[in-house]
C-alpha cells in the first residue's frame, strides 16, 4: 500500500491516541528516524522498552504507525515506521461538539508545548551548535494585515516550500551527501490577534 503523504485526523479516537505526551514524542522521533525499533526509541526518550512498545501498538491501532521491513538480520526485532509523512489536525473537523472541540484544543496545546520545549532546548544548547547554525536558524516575527483567505494561502505556500526543502535534503542524503546535514525543526504559527 502506498504511503500517505499527509494524514488528516478527523476522528476523536485517533486524536486522543496521538494526544499523549510520550506518544507525540515517539511519533516525532519515528518521523525523524523513518524506521526504528522500540528499543532504539526507548533509549531516545529514556523510557522502558515495554512502555514504548505499548505506546507504539496504541499508535498502530489508529493507523498512525505501522510495522516496517526489518533493517537487520535479527528476526526478534520489530521495526516501526510512520504510516504517513505527517498528520494534520484542523479545527473545522472538531468543532461540531464540545467534547471534540475540547479534545482538539488540548491536543493542540500539547503539541505547542512540546514544540516550545524543543526550541528552548535549542536555545540552551545554542553554544554547542556554532556560528554557522546559529546564523542560519531563523527567529522571526511578522505583523501582517491579512484576510482569512490570505492566511490560508500563505500557510499552504509555506508548507509547500518546507516540503520542497525536505525532499531536496532527503534526496541529497540518499545520494550520500550527509556532510553537515542535521535534523531541523521548522515551526510556523499564523493566527489573528487584536491589540
Amino acid at each position: 500500500m502506498p504511503r500517505q503523504e499527509n494524514r488528516s485526523i478527523t476522528d476523536l479516537g485517533t486524536l486522543k491516541a496521538l494526544a499523549h505526551p510520550l506518544r507525540v514524542q515517539l511519533y516525532r522521533n519515528l518521523g525523524v528516524a523513518r524506521t526504528a525499533t522500540a528499543s532504539q526509541l526507548a533509549e531516545q526518550v529514556d523510557e522502558a522498552v515495554s512502555l514504548v512498545s505499548y505506546h507504539l501498538r496504541k499508535l498502530a491501532e489508529h493507523g498512525l504507525v505501522e510495522e516496517a521491513e526489518p533493517q537487520s538480520a535479527d528476526g526478534r526485532e520489530r521495526w516501526w515506521q510512520p504510516s504517513s509523512d505527517g498528520v494534520s489536525l484542523r479545527d473545522e473537523n472538531f468543532r461540531d461538539a464540545p467534547e471534540r472541540a475540547a479534545a482538539h484544543l488540548a491536543a493542540t496545546r500539547l503539541f505547542h508545548e512540546q514544540r516550545a520545549a524543543m526550541y528552548r532546548r535549542y536555545l540552551d544548547e545554542r553554544p554547542t551548535w556554532g556560528p554557522e547554525w546559529n546564523s542560519a536558524a531563523p527567529d522571526n516575527e511578522s505583523q501582517l494585515r491579512l484576510t482569512a483567505a490570505d492566511l490560508k494561502e500563505l500557510s499552504e505556500e509555506l508548507l509547500a516550500l518546507a516540503k520542497k526543502y525536505d525532499e531536496r535534503g532527503r534526496a541529497a542524503e540518499a545520494a550520500g551527501d550527509t556532510e553537515g546535514r542535521e535534523n531541523v525543526a521548522l515551526h510556523v504559527y499564523g493566527f489573528p490577534f487584536r491589540v
